[in-house]
């Protein structure tokens, strides 16, 4: 089960029940748990739903998908919701992979004249998709997405994951009443299980990766900036406490020669600097 933070908010990675990535086994119901334990880290009062693509994932499966957690968790009190400058408060879905569906299939589900809209249902919602590519932010934009993520730690991975282009990603978005959602990260690492993946390696350099990463999110004035993740320890993204460990021949890494909490005292650091420009931004 993978993590992802934003200030206040955590993001869960989601399969359906019995459903799992190639790697893991059902988590569905750990769900219950999570929402029922947030108020256990002091960073989280809500927990938001990361849904993962999974075979024979579709818009119909999708639209089941969010009936099935609004009608499960809808009323749990640490269940996310989004408050639109309208003033409009409705749950909030991240996406991953959606390029995978055609933004025509998208639109069926996304768009008020869509064969099974949820637009001003019970099921309504801010749904928010991945831009890896930059001819994504016309698929989203025609699929009815309320707005794109970037996801990626890995500066240069992708186009969306590129700071030097969310500038530009963020002018679209303005431009089509979009919410652009910049994704930051510590550092990355995966060779542990994709040793060809060398050239996607970058180092935390205690702490500075971060900060420039948080430095050009906050650059382009968003709503909402996600971090890649708390606790992706195998891919060398976590921001949870950590200290020296090593496994077999598995050395983790860890924040030395800061102290196990560095990047919490980071992240907390930024999040009080975000809300503060943030409140200048709207005068």
């Amino acid at each position: 089960m993978s993590l992802r933070v934003s200030p206040g908010v955590l993001v869960l990675s989601w399969y359906p029940p019995s459903l799992a990535d190639d790697n893991g086994e059902p988590t569905e119901d750990l769900v219950p748990v999570v929402l029922d334990k947030h108020h256990l880290y002091s960073y989280f009062q809500h927990v938001a739903f990361h849904i993962q693509p999974y075979r024979g994932r579709n818009d119909q499966s999708v639209h089941d998908n969010i009936k099935y957690i609004i009608d499960r968790y809808g009323d749990h009190g640490a269940f996310y919701t989004f408050t639109s400058s309208t003033g409009k408060s409705l749950p909030l879905f991240y996406i991953y992979d959606t390029y995978l569906t055609p933004p025509e299939s998208w639109s069926e589900f996304l768009t008020p004249t869509g064969s099974h809209s949820v637009r001003g249902s019970a099921y309504d919602a801010i749904f928010i998709a991945l831009i890896v590519e930059e001819r994504h932010k016309h698929d989203i934009l025609a699929g009815g997405f309320d707005g794109m993520y970037t996801y990626f730690a890995s500066n240069g991975f992708s186009f969306g994951s590129s700071h030097q282009n969310w500038k530009t990603i963020k002018a679209f978005c303005d431009g089509n009443n979009l919410l652009f959602i910049p994704s930051v990260g510590p550092g990355y690492i995966d060779t542990s299980i994709r040793p060809w993946n060398n050239h996607n390696m970058r180092n935390r350099v205690n702490g500075r990766y971060y900060e420039t990463a948080l430095q050009a999110a906050l650059n382009v004035r968003p709503e909402v900036v996600t971090i890649t993740s708390f606790n992706e320890w195998h891919e060398g993204t976590q921001i949870e406490r950590a200290m020296p460990k090593k496994t077999g021949t598995r050395v983790y890494l860890d924040y030395q020669p800061h102290g196990p909490d560095h990047y919490l005292e980071l992240t907390r650091r930024w999040a009080e600097q975000f809300n503060k420009e943030k409140e200048q931004w709207l005068m």
